[in-house]
């Protein structure tokens, strides 16, 4: 299990154990963060799982996909440098201790 923080747009946090292998679209969906829709399931087609990841996430992630990038040119709220979908990202270890931030809106 990964620990890792969900911080919703309201400001709330809930830090969730997310099993290794799962993704954070996943983890949030089962554990009832609210601002993650998952629309696709986790196929990388909706771009309603976008987050902000934080500079831990950011160092210790692999590069976006060329479909998870053009599937952040669809997101409703504003696409940042740290804009990833969370559907993208397995938990491990490595991602221990970080956070994402969820945006106002995913429609």
């Amino acid at each position: 299990m990964t620990t890792l923080t969900y911080i919703e747009a309201s400001g709330s946090r809930t830090d969730v154990d997310v099993p290794d292998g799962w993704s954070l679209m996943q983890a949030a969906i089962a554990n009832g963060i609210e601002g993650i829709l998952g629309e696709c399931g986790g196929s990388c087609a909706c771009a309603t799982c976008h987050c902000y990841v934080d500079d831990l996430l950011m160092a210790a992630l692999p590069a976006p996909s060329a479909s998870e990038l053009d599937m952040l040119d669809n997101v409703s709220a504003e696409r940042r440098p740290n804009s990833r979908l969370a559907c993208q990202i397995k938990a491990s270890p490595a991602l221990a201790g970080g956070s994402l931030t969820l945006p106002e809106t995913q429609e």
